[in-house]
């Protein structure tokens, strides 16, 4: 986990991918933004020569393969998985199956995205906030 690189937000809801960016922006977050629209986008980009990563914020819900079927995905990538990337769940609607399934494939977080602006903003302030004060290995 490099604390200064990408914060990449897997999301296919373009107003939510402008309420994420708005929140950042207010918050003055430094760290680079880079949204993907679906699974397979992320998968080539984490895939490929990526700039260092700081967070993955995945959707559930995503076209192509679920949320959680990237995560696994990622997890069978040794390239990937040795990155150290943590990854955090922020999903519509809430399914008790869906954050059992989540944490079996070893996510960091699981969070419901709060419907209002100022919610949004205090969440992703204090994601950022606790992963960038806590320990890291590189």
């Amino acid at each position: 986990m490099n604390k200064n690189g990408v914060i990449i937000v897997i999301e296919d809801d373009l107003d939510d991918q402008f309420f994420f960016e708005e929140a950042f922006k207010e918050l003055e977050i430094p760290n680079q933004r880079i949204y993907l629209p679906d699974s397979h986008a992320a998968l080539h980009y984490l895939g490929g020569p990526s700039k260092p990563s700081f967070l993955i914020l995945s959707d559930i819900s995503l076209p192509k393969l679920s949320g959680i079927e990237l995560r696994a995905e990622l997890r069978k990538n040794a390239d990937i998985a040795l990155k150290y990337v943590p990854h955090l769940y922020l999903t519509t609607a809430i399914y008790h199956q869906h954050v059992i399934d989540a944490y079996c494939e070893s996510a960091q977080g699981f969070f419901v995205k709060p419907t209002e602006f100022n919610e949004l903003k205090d969440l992703l302030d204090l994601i950022t906030r606790y992963w960038k004060t806590s320990a890291a290995s590189n």
